[in-house]
């Protein structure tokens, strides 16, 4: 039986990690940071969607890292991504908490530093098309915004970073049957949130009678 290609990549990709992370215990700077390298966008990206402020995203993705080279050794195994993203999410977390904090609502935070055209784009698409997705991404993420911080997360990790249910899980420190009801609720919110938009875009592109 043949195995897939995307199999594969993935297989090599843990097998180059784990030598990332033996080299990194011994002392090789070069080798983690090529870890900091794959994951650093998106334990930003994380972070900014939990925190909505790109200045402290910054700063908990750098701390993250940190910790996370100081700790490498309690690194047992499994998704090197799940591992440095629960970092991830439980500094933001504390800031969250923090009574100090105060919580901003930002649609900059959702451009600054990424990709404008979010995940959907294609380096095939016509400049329009870019455009358009580009507008579909902000729309979406301003959306993700008005959730709740619980519902947000699990949202962003299963449906932005295409994490499986217990990847989502581990992160957050819920429960499968809670991460699946704040999805189910995320999603439920999200359809409300965009549904004029999406109302709007049909009543554009209709065709006059």
């Amino acid at each position: 039986m043949t195995t897939p290609p995307q199999q594969d990549s993935l297989d090599a990709a843990g097998t180059q990690e784990r030598t990332w992370v033996a080299q990194a215990l011994a002392g090789d700077l070069v080798a983690f940071n090529a870890i900091v390298e794959r994951y650093q966008q998106i334990a930003y990206n994380l972070s900014l969607r939990m925190l909505r402020d790109p200045s402290l995203a910054e700063d908990v993705t750098q701390e993250a890292f940190f910790s996370a080279y100081r700790n490498l050794s309690r690194y047992r195994g499994g998704s090197l991504k799940s591992w440095l993203l629960t970092i991830v999410a439980n500094r933001s977390r504390d800031i969250l908490r923090s009574p100090a904090h105060k919580r901003t609502s930002s649609l900059e935070a959702y451009t600054e530093g990424g990709d404008p055209a979010g995940p959907w784009r294609h380096p095939d698409d016509l400049p329009e098309e870019q455009a358009e997705r580009a507008e579909t991404s902000r729309l979406v993420r301003e959306a993700i915004d008005q959730l709740p911080d619980d519902q947000r997360i699990v949202v962003t990790l299963v449906d932005l970073q295409q994490m499986d249910y217990e990847e989502a899980s581990r992160i957050t420190g819920a429960s499968l049957g809670t991460v699946k009801s704040r999805l189910f609720r995320g999603r439920q919110r999200l359809k409300d949130l965009l549904r004029p938009v999406w109302e709007l875009s049909t009543d554009v592109d209709r065709p006059s009678s």
